[in-house]
């Protein structure tokens, strides 16, 4: 039996959705995603490529926390700016966070409660409609709640299916892909709305209905798959051997 931890189970379930993504920039933002990002790149999707978070390519990445400067393969350039050529020509792909998700996957990480008078003001809209009008997005979700997924965000920041579909060719490069959280991994089913792909191994299906605001079936959804013994030596000793995976999960 293995003795992968949701952490890892999870990191995984980040690889699987470079799958077949081919030679696009992975854009991964918070701790799992990035691991996600470059197991992936070393195992099932070396075409992919990852920055440094600076200004670099990575032909090789290096240990989490380091630079490319520092234990990577530098493979090109890219300042700032150039970021922008490439997410408007959708060779990229994005896994961000939220503050809310929608059960069509609006997201929000704006404001909490009324626009005019919010009860919580957050970072704003940043690179959410950008992204989700241009290329695949995926999130990340590090604590599922009933409080992040709720049946109306406070304010959309990425689009989600329904709005995409009502505008129609408007936003033809819209794709949403998978949610994944410490509990599951969601899909959507052919509405554009969320759905259970698959539940993580040891945790309860009835857990991750009660802390979904909106209807969802978890007791019929398969097992997340766990890490073969390859990708956790991997993601334990070469992309991150100091264990900061378990700051975002803790087991």
């Amino acid at each position: 039996m293995s003795d992968a931890t949701i952490a890892e189970i999870c990191v995984g379930a980040v690889a699987d959705t470079y799958l077949e993504s081919g030679e696009v920039l992975a854009h991964a933002v918070g701790l799992i995603p990035a691991i996600g990002a470059r197991l992936a790149k070393l195992t099932t999707a070396p075409d992919i490529i990852l920055s440094d978070g600076e200004a670099f390519f990575m032909a090789e990445p290096p240990a989490l926390g380091k630079s490319a400067a520092s234990g990577g393969v530098i493979e090109g350039w890219a300042p700032f700016r150039r970021i922008f050529d490439i997410l408007a020509t959708g060779r990229r792909q994005s896994m961000m966070g939220a503050s809310q998700i929608d059960a069509f996957g609006n997201q929000n990480i704006s404001l909490i409660g009324d626009w005019k008078t919010p009860k919580r003001q957050l970072i704003g809209v940043r690179g959410a409609p950008g992204n989700t009008a241009n290329h695949r997005v995926d999130y990340w979700i590090s604590r599922h709640s009933a409080r992040i997924f709720v049946e109306n965000v406070d304010m959309v920041s990425g689009v989600g299916n329904d709005r995409a579909r009502a505008v129609g060719d408007t936003l033809r490069f819209h794709h949403l892909g998978a949610i994944i959280t410490n509990l599951c991994v969601f899909g959507f089913d052919a509405d554009g709305r969320i759905m259970v792909k698959s539940v993580h191994p040891g945790v309860d299906p009835a857990e991750v209905e009660r802390e979904t605001g909106f209807t969802v079936d978890a007791q019929s959804a398969p097992l997340t798959r766990v890490p073969s013994d390859e990708e956790l030596r991997l993601i334990r000793e070469v992309i991150d051997p100091r264990g900061l995976r378990t700051r975002e999960v803790a087991n």
